[in-house]
């Protein structure tokens, strides 16, 4: 946009009109980042003492000490500085197959019941 304005000798309103873009969008300038600067040093400092929070749970002390925080900014920053938990494994317990029984050796010495359906 000062490209256009410099290069071509335009004011910033007949630059604007020419490119399509509201002089207020050109003018616009960001505040968020001085409150995320402190919220992210909050945060970092909340979650190097609790590792094993996670952002709601941050999110739940943060605001309970005062501080403005948003669950979805919140996260955004908790993503941003890396801090997702480590997913646990859970342990398996392996199975090593079923009990294989002997054969019978003797007569009647196994008595099992048949369940199937008579006809």
């Amino acid at each position: 946009m000062s490209y256009v304005e410099v290069e071509y000798r335009m004011s910033e309103r007949h630059a604007c009109r020419l490119l399509g873009l509201g002089r207020s969008t050109y003018r616009y300038r960001a505040r968020q980042a001085e409150r995320d600067i402190t919220l992210r040093t909050r945060l970092k400092e909340r979650a190097a003492k609790r590792m094993r929070f996670g952002y709601r749970r941050l999110t739940a002390m943060l605001v309970r000490e005062g501080v403005l925080a948003n669950h979805k900014r919140v996260y955004r920053l908790y993503r941003e500085e890396g801090l997702a938990m480590r997913i646990r494994q859970r342990r398996r317990i392996r199975w090593s197959g079923g009990v294989v029984k002997p054969a019978a050796s003797q007569r009647k010495e196994r008595w099992s019941m048949d369940f199937g359906v008579i006809a």
